[in-house]
């Protein structure tokens, strides 16, 4: 299989994952579809991981991956090694994705224990009392209502989304690094070597 064709498949899979990230991030500033204050939104949201991280920094590579993959001037050995080092930079989106989106699922959601007052009810606990494995615990958070399932959800998406990112993108830097150094597709090689 040609490297460019492989840049291709990769740059046309993390369009999607890149807009699914987007959209989960921004999903995570209204739980349960309501618009609270600033205020009261899980503080881990802010770090833009979905939006940043898993969105612009992987949309970016995924352009050039198919680019790099096409015919014409990007499907060179420059455009290979450029998609490298934009690869590089998705992978980084990719990784800060997983890690902010890890420590939005073991702290937990911003909510009202019903005092009216805001706070991490879960941030404390050990991995063992973790309210992930005890959904008994769930009842403490009186609103916004559903907001534990709500950022559940979202955060696994997103820490899914962000291992894939990154594996692919890791997997596009080997392939560009062999089409920088082999040229983007060996049948084509191949074939003028063997008509010489």
């Amino acid at each position: 299989m040609c490297t460019g064709k492989c840049s291709k498949c990769i740059g046309i899979t993390l369009l999607p994952l890149a807009a699914c990230a987007i959209v989960s991030n921004i999903l995570l500033y209204f739980p349960n579809g309501q618009v609270l204050q600033l205020s009261e939104i899980t503080d881990l949201v802010w770090f833009f991981h979905g939006i940043l991280g898993a969105g612009i920094l992987v949309i970016l590579p995924a352009f050039m991956m198919l680019g790099a993959g096409g015919a014409g001037c990007c499907a060179n050995r420059c455009g290979m090694l450029l998609s490298v080092v934009l690869a590089v930079l998705g992978f980084a989106g990719g990784a800060y994705c997983v890690v902010i989106s890890s420590l939005g699922l073991i702290g937990g959601p911003l909510c009202d224990t019903g005092d009216g007052e805001y706070l991490y009810p879960f941030r404390n606990d050990t991995l063992e009392d973790s309210y992930l494995f005890n959904q008994t615990t769930w009842s403490i958070c009186k609103e916004p209502e559903n907001i534990i399932l709500w950022n559940i959800v979202l955060f696994s998406i997103l820490l899914v989304i962000g291992v894939i990112e990154a594996i692919l993108c890791f997997i596009q830097v080997i392939n560009g690094l062999t089409g920088f150094i082999c040229g983007t597709c060996m049948r084509k090689r191949k074939t003028n070597i063997s008509g010489m």
